[in-house]
């Protein structure tokens, strides 16, 4: 577990290394800069996780699957919010399904703990867990779309059985003025941050305001992002928005 500065939770867990390249959304992945720092530290787990390519850190989808990790929520007595596999994808489709079970499990077992679990394949997630998953009330179950041209991961979120379903609109690198959000709970939508990052249109943020609106999703706004995301902040319409699903 460490402790994290993401804004929508308390820290980060992660039974999982390791991913591959899906969509236009991983290109400037902060993991994949982040597995081989902590590679070139030494740390076992992510030996063999990243190349260098084009004088950046890629994904080589190679995947470290760490049992040892499975305990660590037991461990924690204090209740957290806890976003799991930040440097991974935990519906990958060389995660076996036995161990997402394990996980599970985990999960079952500290439900003092709320876990939130981002994909970018929620329809490997939906087709997973409709067959002999619990729904969990303090699992999270959510997917990533950074532009129109993968809004259809919303459609599969939505067959997802889940206590709560979100979405992470970050990077938000084109418009998802073609969605909706209805049976989605809650809206996360942020800019892409570091040296190479896309710009960030307001209008695609107003639209996903809009949806959040009309659908009655909670509607976060994370950062504006760019290469300083300190400098440009997290004030959109003159105020910060940090609303979190209702939950029963």
């Amino acid at each position: 577990m460490a402790e994290t500065s993401i804004e929508w939770t308390d820290a980060t867990w992660n039974p999982v290394a390791g991913c591959s390249i899906m969509s236009a959304g991983c290109t400037n992945c902060y993991a994949m800069r982040m597995a081989a720092r902590l590679e070139a530290m030494g740390l076992e787990k992510y030996r063999g996780l990243t190349r260098k390519s084009g004088g950046r850190a890629k994904w080589t989808g190679d995947l470290y699957l760490d049992e040892s990790a499975l305990s660590v929520p037991s461990t924690w007595s204090k209740p957290r919010n806890v976003f799991v596999n930040s440097m991974s994808d935990l519906f990958h489709p060389d995660v076996p399904v036995e161990f997402i079970r394990k996980v599970w499990r985990a999960m079952a077992d500290t439900r003092r703990h709320t876990y939130q679990i981002l994909t970018k394949r929620p329809d490997r997630m939906a087709y997973i867990l409709r067959d002999g998953f619990d729904v969990l009330p303090n699992v999270w179950l959510g997917s990533s779309v950074e532009d129109g041209r993968v809004i259809d991961r919303l459609d599969e979120l939505r067959r997802v059985p889940a206590a709560i379903r979100f979405v992470s609109f970050e990077p938000l690198i084109g418009s998802v003025a073609a969605g909706r959000l209805d049976g989605i709970d809650w809206a996360i939508v942020g800019g892409e941050s570091g040296p190479k990052a896309r710009p960030m249109d307001p209008v695609w943020i107003d639209e996903i305001f809009e949806m959040c609106s009309e659908a009655g999703s909670a509607f976060f706004f994370k950062q504006w992002g760019g290469r300083n995301k300190k400098a440009t902040g997290r004030s959109y319409r003159g105020r910060t928005w940090d609303a979190m699903p209702a939950t029963a």
